[in-house]
């Protein structure tokens, strides 16, 4: 067997195990980072984003969820979106709490634009930078679950038979 095909072949199995594992690395790699940064807000002070989070709790429930009990609330949810991701538990309602989340999340951007870009819309501050990658975890969350619900996953057109 030439060296070509020695390197085809391995890269195969590591295609192929990537088909076996990518989903699955990829629900516990976001249920960690949910978990860890929901775990951080139970200390006050501690995450980067506390002062931006309370801003926008509070616009959002017209002043209703005040400062003291917002972070706490927010951690409860984080976490147990992480925990919902890591253990593979009630997708569905794990996937609808991300998404609620989310909307509070990108809700920075319209109401602090002062606090999420130096240049509007173009050049997005490290807040700003924080908040717009969250596209690449609610577009995860969509083939995450999907695949949990037993829908086929892939582009038509580009799937290898």
């Amino acid at each position: 067997m030439s060296i070509l095909k020695k390197i085809e072949k391995k890269e195969e199995q590591v295609i192929n195990w990537m088909g076996l594992n990518g989903i699955y690395m990829l629900r516990v790699s976001i249920g960690i980072i949910f978990f860890w940064f929901g775990f951080q807000k139970f200390f006050p002070g501690f995450s980067t984003a506390e002062d931006l989070a309370i801003q926008t709790i509070d616009v959002m429930s017209l002043g209703i969820v005040k400062a003291p009990y917002s972070m706490p609330i927010l951690a409860v949810w984080e976490t147990a979106i992480g925990l919902g991701f890591i253990f593979g538990k009630y997708m569905r309602l794990t996937v609808i709490l991300l998404y609620l989340q989310m909307v509070g999340t990108i809700f920075p951007l319209f109401v602090f634009p002062e606090e999420t870009f130096h240049s509007v819309p173009f050049g997005p501050s490290i807040q700003g930078q924080y908040i717009i990658k969250n596209v690449i975890i609610i577009t995860a969350a969509m083939v995450i679950l999907a695949q949990d619900q037993g829908r086929k996953i892939g582009i038509k057109g580009l799937q290898k038979e």
